[in-house]
This record gives C-alpha cells, sequence and structure tokens, in this order.
C-alpha cells in the first residue's frame, strides 16, 4: 500500500494524540473486520456568541496508517469551530484534507468521523 506524503506526515507525526482529563464527551468506534479502533476526548466551550464550540480535542487511535492519519486530520479540522460546523465534517472532507486515501482506505476516514460525531452525540444527550 502506497500513502501519500500528507498521510504519512500525520500518520507519523499525528496531531492531537492523547486524551482530556475530565473530557466533556467521548466518542468511540471501532471496525471488527479491519480491527481499527478510533477514540475521541472533546472539550467544549461557549464562544462570546453563546455558540458551542470545540475548545480542545484529543484522540487515541489504534490501527492502521490511514487510521492514525484520519484521527489526527479530523482533530485539525474540528479544533476551535462550533458543533454545529463540526457535525457536517465529511468523510469525503477528511480524505480530501489528506490529499486523498487509497480507495481501501476509504472506511478509515468514515471511522473518524463517525468518532467525533459520536462524540457530540454524547456531548448533547448530557
Amino acid at each position: 500500500m502506497k500513502y501519500n506524503k500528507k498521510i504519512l506526515k500525520h500518520f507519523l507525526h499525528p496531531k492531537n494524540v492523547g486524551e482530556i482529563k475530565n473530557p466533556d464527551a467521548i466518542g468511540k468506534v471501532g471496525n471488527p473486520v479491519c480491527g481499527d479502533i478510533i477514540e475521541i476526548y472533546i472539550k467544549v466551550d461557549k464562544s462570546k456568541k453563546g455558540e458551542k464550540i470545540i475548545k480542545d480535542i484529543k484522540f487515541k487511535t489504534f490501527g492502521c496508517a490511514a487510521a492514525i492519519a484520519t484521527s489526527s486530520m479530523i482533530t485539525e479540522i474540528a479544533k476551535g469551530k462550533t458543533l454545529d460546523k463540526v457535525k457536517k465534517i465529511t468523510n469525503k472532507e477528511v480524505a480530501n484534507s489528506l490529499d486523498g486515501l487509497p480507495q481501501i482506505k476509504m472506511h478509515c476516514s468514515n471511522l473518524a468521523s463517525d468518532a467525533l460525531k459520536k462524540a457530540i452525540e454524547n456531548y448533547e444527550k448530557k
């Protein structure tokens, strides 16, 4: 499998890795077929306009290079944005931000966006 430079950069030097102590919410998803597991932790704050924004976001991923790269990228895309904007992030947007993913690895971008959406769902249920 050949990955482009941007995927390798986010795989070898991922951004926002780790856990947030006392997160406002956690989203966890996995794919039993490939074994990838992604956990995303979020801290939410209100802006001066009263909008809820992702103040901090971190991830822990057990999986392949594409799963780690998409997790890193989605945290970069989401950080500082409102929950409403973040909910609209698509797996295609994540893949495009990484200059594309091999077709066989597109499911990894689904996992990253699904984990983030699950964290937001968990936050909104509280």
